[in-house]
């Protein structure tokens, strides 16, 4: 019998997480029909409040592409301690100020920086064992930080709007539907859904 990788395991337990919330809820899946602007859409129907927290973690790892793309065959390290340590500290202050928990937001942010070395990590040995596939040009990486820094505060902003939620015993299982939606929406591939799991860990108390 075939062992199931942490991937494998992970998909599997969104995707059948998510059938259960569908069905206990009774959400319907409504296909929209051609030129027809009232035909009801699913995922409306069953979006939760942290769908825009998975999104915007997503979106934020889509930014690892361009990170790694910059620092490719530049001889700068993954880890940048110094770099990790200014967002946690910048994330803890805007919570603070949002009337968040500091320290909850610096542990979620952590995750998210895991995450986004998760996909630096797998570019890097794609790209190593296929130079065919490495990036020809390399991104401004202080406009890759700027993009990195707005979605960062959207981002906090919404882990503020969500913290009921986020403490809620239904958090878990709409974190999935709302992984497995994104995953669907963004076309994620193998790495970036395995690197999304990683940036949720922390997300639900």
């Amino acid at each position: 019998m075939r062992t199931a990788t942490p991937l494998r395991r992970a998909l599997i337990t969104v995707t059948a997480t998510a059938a259960v919330v569908l069905t206990a809820t009774g959400s319907a899946v409504a296909v929209p029909v051609s030129g027809t602007a009232t035909a009801p859409r699913a995922a409306a129907l069953s979006l939760s409040p942290l769908h825009s927290v998975v999104e915007l973690a997503a979106e934020r790892l889509a930014t690892a592409d361009l990170v790694a793309a910059a620092k490719w065959g530049t001889g700068s390290p993954i880890d940048d301690p110094a770099r990790e340590q200014q967002v946690l500290d910048n994330v803890a202050a805007q919570a603070q100020q949002l009337g968040a928990d500091p320290g909850e937001i610096r542990a979620i942010f952590r995750d998210q920086i895991e995450a986004n070395k998760v996909v630096q990590r797998g570019l890097f040995q794609r790209w190593t064992d296929h130079p065919d596939q490495a990036p020809t040009t390399k991104p401004d990486l202080n406009v890759v930080r700027q993009k990195i820094n707005q979605v960062t505060s959207a981002l906090v902003e919404a882990l503020a709007d969500t913290s009921a939620d986020r403490g809620a015993f239904t958090c878990r299982p709409e974190l999935a539907l709302a992984g497995l939606q994104v995953h669907h929406e963004d076309h994620l591939d193998a790495l970036h859904s395995r690197a999304l799991v990683r940036a949720l860990v922390s997300v639900c108390r």
